[in-house]
């Protein structure tokens, strides 16, 4: 069972706007389909082919990128089977990723159980297979270590077999990636939300944008 008990989570919660009756109110863009699905059926998964329609030639590296992902968050929430890849939202509809054409925005209201929130800046370090610090004294402190080992580029040690050589190096950097939750954002545009299905009884608002507004 996932521990949503995290100081972290609390805190990014709190950048957020979070309502009496324990949900969330989050904003996504979504393509039109998606507003489709959950009108037809109800709600909306995130499938292995949407991915690879969307990501084409790099679509098994973030493939395995949100695997990795719900298998981590799987420690924090708890997750049904076939809930295998996230649904990306923000907490701030200043901030919110801008409508394109044939796009949707979606506002919704999404039960606190349902939402794990994210360090942004810390994702993008485990995008990049780089060691998250935990702060600037941290990163110092790493970077004197790589250099130590005449380690150029960290990423190497994920994505060539330099890692069968530092392994204890090797496992510092991935034990960092779960910091993607733990670790407290300093601002709310630093936070993003993910759930990983959508109802649409929890849709408070629909934007439709291009051919069909």
């Amino acid at each position: 069972m996932g521990d949503m008990t995290l100081e972290s989570q609390k805190i990014m919660q709190e950048m957020g706007e979070v309502t009496d009756h324990e949900t969330m109110i989050l904003w996504t863009r979504q393509v039109k389909a998606v507003w489709e699905e959950l009108e037809s059926s109800g709600e909306y998964r995130v499938k292995k082919e949407y991915i690879e329609k969307k990501n084409d030639t790099i679509a098994e590296y973030y493939l395995e990128l949100y695997r990795w992902y719900t298998r981590e968050a799987g420690k924090y929430i708890d997750l049904e089977d076939g809930q295998e890849y996230p649904v990306w939202l923000c907490i701030d509809e200043d901030n919110m990723l801008q409508p394109v054409e044939d796009t949707v925005i979606l506002k919704v209201e999404v039960p606190l159980d349902k939402v794990l929130l994210c360090n942004m800046d810390a994702w993008g370090y485990r995008v990049n297979y780089w060691y998250i610090p935990l702060n600037d004294a941290d990163a110092e402190k790493h970077k004197k270590e790589l250099k130590r080992y005449g380690i150029g580029e960290e990423d190497e040690l994920i994505s060539t077999d330099k890692g069968n050589f530092y392994p204890l190096l090797r496992k510092k950097l991935t034990d960092s990636w779960s910091r993607v939750f733990t670790l407290t954002a300093e601002k709310k545009e630093q936070v993003t939300a993910t759930t990983w299905e959508l109802r649409k009884e929890w849709v408070k608002e629909v934007r439709l944008y291009g051919n069909g507004q």
